[in-house]
């Protein structure tokens, strides 16, 4: 171990350099190229799985495999299969309808499918065998943990508050991601109310610690070395960064909503569930605006979710960040000073650096 910085037995298991994982970011943003980037300058990368078919999941983790040989993760959101009634969607189109319009879009309509099968992306990812699987939005039951284990599968839980996280070590958890309110998109709420689940990261790290007694991730805020030394005094054995990556080189967003990540500020996000019928931390804009100014006709997730995707999908084409869903952290603006262009093996490289200099200036204090 090196006298400028210190190794976490979450670390030391997966051979990280250092302590940082990727978030698994739906949206596109965690393309092959991210995610070995990350894994090969010594982090953990992760794939956002949630919003793919299991046939793409394997193909991008084949992908993946192709550009590295070292430890990575799939991420899937925890849903039952969604069939809402024709008046829910008509309601909710109510509403969305009108933007689409704006951007030369006609009227939408039910889908056939309103996500992919939850049971049948696990059972692909059980049979890919990754190193590391994430989940997000509910609990799996304890058997699938052990299928996940019987195939080697490290298997870590999301969690917003220490009910969660004593949730995801009873069911056979290894590890607890702790989401703090300042994360970008979706929350992970998965007990009781949303607004009762807004804790702050520098809270929730050292209460998860102590009450679950499994490693933890802090998650929420962190964008450079100051907050990876944070996270591990708390308590931590590592970090998740995803509006860190969000505007790397690698990520796969469109430009315009990087370019908004860029020029935040530390008041330019809000929790809402306007977008997608699930609360996310987004960058305010119009869509947002708009969509929320019609409460009572938002759909649940992942109805309301893909009932706009096209409308989003068609705006990061044309590069209008106006109705794209900018999710991001309240971190944001601490990504300011890195290079535009930065690709994600140089951030790791300056994120390993600042946090050694961190290190070494707190143990130079205390001499």
């Amino acid at each position: 171990m090196n006298e400028d910085r210190f190794v976490t037995p979450l670390a030391e298991r997966f051979e990280l350099r250092v302590p940082v994982m990727q978030a698994p970011m739906a949206g596109g943003a965690t393309t092959p190229a991210l995610v070995a980037a990350v894994s090969n300058g010594g982090g953990l990368g992760f794939l956002a799985g949630a919003a793919l078919s299991p046939e793409k999941i394997a193909s991008e983790v084949a992908a993946i495999r192709a550009l590295t040989d070292r430890p990575f993760g799939v991420n899937l959101f925890v849903l039952e299969p969604a069939a809402p009634d024709d008046a829910t969607v008509r309601t909710a189109l109510e509403a969305i309808d009108p933007l689409r319009a704006e951007l030369g879009l006609p009227p939408g309509g039910p889908l056939e499918r309103y996500a992919p099968d939850f049971r049948a992306q696990l059972d692909m990812l059980i049979e890919l065998r990754v190193p590391v699987a994430s989940f997000t939005f509910g609990l799996l039951p304890s058997d699938d943990v052990a299928r996940l284990h019987a195939d080697g599968t490290y298997v870590i839980g999301t969690a917003t508050h220490v009910a969660e996280g004593l949730a995801w070590r009873d069911v056979g958890a290894d590890a607890i991601a702790a989401q703090g309110a300042e994360a970008g998109a979706h929350r992970g709420t998965f007990i009781g109310a949303f607004e009762d689940a807004l804790v702050g990261t520098m809270a929730l790290v050292p209460q998860l610690v102590d009450a679950t007694g499994l490693p933890v991730i802090a998650a929420g805020g962190i964008m450079d070395g100051r907050g990876i030394v944070a996270a591990l005094a708390l308590g931590a054995q590592a970090v998740a960064m995803g509006t860190a990556f969000l505007t790397s080189h690698e990520s796969g967003v469109p430009k315009a909503w990087k370019t908004r990540v860029r020029t935040s500020s530390d008041t330019s996000t809000s929790v809402t569930r306007a977008i997608t019928g699930r609360h996310a931390r987004g960058i305010r804009n119009p869509l947002m605006q708009r969509l929320s100014e019609a409460e009572q006709k938002i759909a649940p997730y992942p109805v309301q979710n893909a009932l706009t995707q096209e409308l989003r999908q068609s705006a990061g084409r044309a590069g209008n960040s106006d109705y794209l869903s900018l999710w991001a952290g309240q971190g944001a603006p601490l990504g300011r000073a890195r290079r535009e262009d930065i690709g994600a093996a140089e951030l790791m490289r300056q994120l390993e650096q600042e946090w050694r200099e961190a290190t070494a200036r707190i143990a130079a204090h205390q001499r």
